[in-house]
């Protein structure tokens, strides 16, 4: 199995280092010095199956709590070792409270780096398989709504107001009122954002 790692630090001395021991000990490595570079590749590209962050905390452009954050409102979960050359224990507490896997001290030790990987990998494969199951929960729903209600449901996902999608659909407000009511239940959403981020996601949280 093909396990990759995305290594963002902005010190290039010690992304080459630090990508050297990776690859020797078999891992795929996809490096940025920067996070807007990382947050661009991942959101544009196919995500590698079995992946892993390995990210630094403090860095000029973004932090790596803010690309962190970024990356979750995008809907992209990875687990996410940090590491700072810096012993800040509110940082890791942050990191933490984030989803971060767990907190790295530069140097890096190699036993604590490798026990670190295997944990993620081990999240990562269970992540997977809770995405299956929640994508096909959200399959099974969405295959309940009739074709007008998925209209209104995509109306509701682009943003619009009840009275915008009755005028694109040529129905009445309530009308578009009474097929949001079953969309909601039928996709057992508890609020407009839950169902939005449902089929954005494709998957049931």
């Amino acid at each position: 199995m093909q396990r990759t790692v995305y290594l963002i630090d902005d010190n290039a001395d010690f992304r080459q280092s630090t990508a050297w021991w990776l690859e020797g000990a078999g891992y795929v490595v996809q490096s940025f010095g920067k996070p807007s570079q990382a947050m661009r590749y991942l959101t544009s590209n196919a995500v590698a199956e079995h992946s892993c962050l390995l990210l630094d905390v403090r860095m000029p452009e973004m932090s790596g709590l803010d690309l962190h954050d970024q990356l979750n409102r995008s809907g992209l979960r990875l687990p996410v070792i940090y590491m700072t050359g810096h012993g800040d224990v509110p940082l890791a507490v942050e990191a933490m409270s984030k989803g971060a896997l767990t907190f790295l001290e530069k140097p890096l030790e190699d036993e604590a780096l490798m026990s670190a990987l295997e944990a993620a990998f081990v999240v990562d494969a269970n992540q997977h398989a809770e995405d299956r199951e929640g994508e096909a929960c959200y399959l099974e729903r969405f295959a309940l709504l009739t074709p007008r209600e998925r209209e209104v449901l995509q109306g509701i996902v682009d943003g619009k107001l009840n009275k915008i999608i009755a005028y694109d659909l040529g129905i009445s407000v309530k009308t578009v009122e009474l097929h949001r009511s079953r969309v909601m239940k039928k996709m057992q959403a508890g609020c407009p954002a839950a169902l939005v981020r449902m089929v954005l996601t494709r998957r049931v949280a």
